[in-house]
């Protein structure tokens, strides 16, 4: 019995010594999440609601509604998508990350890949009206960033969009 609890004890010592001279930073070693001694880290200053145009602050730029369990573009998508990519291409100090949304009926890997079929049709579309592809990145949130909670018709169209969010060079 004094064995085995001195086997535990040293080998407790020898786990404590390891984990705490892993975690010393060597010179000129940067420690996950200490940003300010991390040169490759640069802040930039967002010029634009970081809740892009979901926010209805960005004049110009709007947030595009899709039908139940749709990609697709109909006349009024299109024509904002039109308004967006002139917003766009006016702005050339900026990528454009389109996130796709979906409602919160459905599994999240169902409505992951629809999100991401939502943000695929918005930029080949825009890429349609002259909009450089390299401008664009795409994202699928599915229904992780709902902005309406209820159960409602009404509440489940408020979801299934694609937003505009403005990011800087």
């Amino acid at each position: 019995m004094k064995k085995l609890v001195l086997a535990l004890m040293c080998t407790s010592a020898l786990v404590f010594n390891i984990a705490c001279s892993s975690s010393q930073k060597k010179e000129g070693q940067v420690g996950v999440g200490d940003v300010d001694a991390d040169g490759s880290v640069v802040a930039k200053d967002m010029k634009f609601d970081p809740q892009g145009s979901d926010s209805g602050n960005i004049s110009g730029l709007y947030t595009v509604y899709f039908g139940y369990d749709a990609s697709s573009l109909d006349a009024q998508t299109k024509n904002k998508l039109k308004e967006n990519a002139e917003w766009i291409k006016e702005n050339k100090d900026i990528t454009i990350q389109i996130e796709g949304h979906a409602d919160k009926r459905g599994s999240v890997e169902y409505n992951l890949a629809l999100g991401e079929r939502r943000t695929k049709s918005v930029k080949n579309y825009l890429v349609s009206l002259g909009v450089a592809a390299d401008r664009m990145t795409i994202i699928s949130y599915g229904k992780e960033k709902l902005l309406s909670y209820g159960d409602s018709e009404s509440d489940h169209s408020k979801n299934r969009r694609a937003n505009f969010v403005p990011l800087p060079n």
